[in-house]
């Protein structure tokens, strides 16, 4: 990086994937805050010339302030990038919360919403020209108590804190809605103190970019790229035994599903779930499917009455079962697990647990097994960057610690589209950066090899 390059701070980064959104503009993010030191030690490698700190933001922020100060060396902090947790943060959480009020009794409260504040606080301290956060959609309606002990929503909260001279809003977008190969709603939220910034605000509404796709493109619009886009080519992988779940790609390999789960899974026809499979022993194929529907108290339930066994021959059904006692049962859980994806359209969004079939919509739209990592960062669009699952410390970086970093973040193209434009805005350019023909999709080869579990 060179003196021209803009200034930013990241909160909250895990191992960077989300930093890597800044690889290909001019930026130069001089501090990182993360929690976990097995995260920062994958960041470490991947930025070497960023300063970070490991631990709790409430005790090291002081510390983040100072050191930024020290690293701006007089200049001014560009960006604040902040990614706090989202575990805390319900669809439910506002009426909760405000329910357990007017009946008298203080609601528990989860202490990771908070870390707002410190964030927040660092922010006023360093005063940088452009303070951005990436949550869940859920943000929006999360109360959390400030300083004073009220419940506040978060979204007001960061409008008192920053103060008049910042002016932003907070808007959920749809990563597919920028040719990014997976369907991820995430909240972003930005606040500037600029003048442009505030001026395009006025005038368009808006901070963010305009979407360049929708599901099936119309007029200036393209379509929604898929699943099958990015990944249709890749070689087969089976899970039914060691010797075809692996391919040539050091990252291209799943793990094996035991007897049970592939008998479930090889019966489950495309953007099916299992729950729904038929008989395999005389077909019949009027067995009824699995549902979830409210009760009388307004909560989502699976139904009881989905059957196991075949109602006209009485063999099992390749329905996931659970065994107990010598009987048994359907399992219990989300009606859209063990259920495929569909190749025609972006990936659903990929969690921590998307190496589990029994996760939500994880299943590989035509094979036998979930997706590997390597089809991951494709789909997270990771593949367009310089990126390694190594450690800063030489530590072995297991499949367990990759599947999590990917389900902690945001595909980092997405960011980039966002950030391109929101640089042009800084630029003064009331269009912001973003490029007039962006490619279908993205695909790169890796430029370096990774290492596996």
């Amino acid at each position: 990086m060179n003196s021209g390059s803009m200034k930013a701070i990241s909160l909250f980064s895990s191992a960077g994937i989300g930093d890597l959104a800044f690889q290909k503009l001019p930026v130069e993010v001089l501090l990182s805050c993360e929690l976990l030191d097995d995260r920062h030690q994958v960041y470490l490698h991947n930025f070497p010339d960023t300063f970070t700190v490991t631990g709790d933001i409430w005790e090291r922020k002081a510390f983040i302030v100072e050191k930024t100060k020290e690293l701006l060396n007089g200049d001014q902090l560009d960006i604040l990038f902040a990614t706090p947790p989202c575990q805390g943060m319900s669809k439910n959480g506002r009426g909760k919360l405000l329910s357990g009020i007017r009946e008298g009794r203080k609601p528990k409260l989860d202490p990771r919403n908070r870390l707002i504040i410190p964030t927040l606080e660092i922010a006023r301290a360093l005063n940088p020209r452009l303070v951005v956060f990436e949550n869940v959609p859920e943000m929006e309606s999360t109360l959390i108590e400030n300083s004073d002990g009220q419940l506040v929503p978060i979204l007001g909260l960061i409008a008192s804190m920053l103060g008049r001279e910042y002016a932003g809003s907070g808007e959920v977008v749809e990563f597919a809605d920028y040719g990014i190969p997976q369907r991820r709603q995430r909240l972003i939220t930005v606040f500037s103190r600029e003048p442009q910034f505030k001026k395009h605000l006025h005038l368009v509404g808006s901070l963010l970019p305009a979407r360049t796709h929708s599901p099936k493109g119309t007029g200036k619009l393209r379509r929604w790229v898929t699943v099958r886009d990015v990944i249709a080519d890749l070689p087969p992988l089976d899970a039914k035994d060691a010797g075809s779940a692996r391919g040539e790609h050091p990252l291209h390999f799943v793990p094996l599903l035991d007897a049970d789960k592939y008998f479930w899974v090889s019966n489950t026809p495309p953007e099916k779930l299992a729950f729904d499979n038929q008989c395999v022993a005389c077909g019949f194929q009027g067995n009824p499917g699995h549902f979830a529907a409210r009760d009388e108290n307004g909560i989502n339930r699976a139904s009881k009455e989905t059957p196991i066994r075949c109602l006209r021959c009485g063999e099992l059904l390749p329905r996931p079962w659970v065994r107990k006692g010598g009987e048994i049962r359907l399992m219990k859980g989300y009606t859209s697990a063990y259920k495929r994806m569909a190749w025609d359209l972006p990936a659903s969004a990929l969690t921590t647990n998307f190496a589990y079939a029994c996760s939500d919509n994880k299943v590989h739209p035509s094979q036998n097994r979930v997706f590997s990592i390597y089809e991951a960062l494709l789909l997270h669009t990771v593949t367009d960057y310089r990126y390694e699952f190594k450690r800063k410390d030489g530590k072995r970086v297991g499949a367990g610690l990759i599947y999590h970093v990917i389900g902690e973040s945001i595909p980092p193209r997405g960011l980039e589209i966002i950030f391109r434009h929101l640089l042009g805005l800084l630029n003064g350019d009331s269009d912001g950066m973003m490029e007039e023909d962006l490619p279908l999709f993205f695909k790169s080869n890796l430029e370096t090899e990774y290492q596996t579990a």
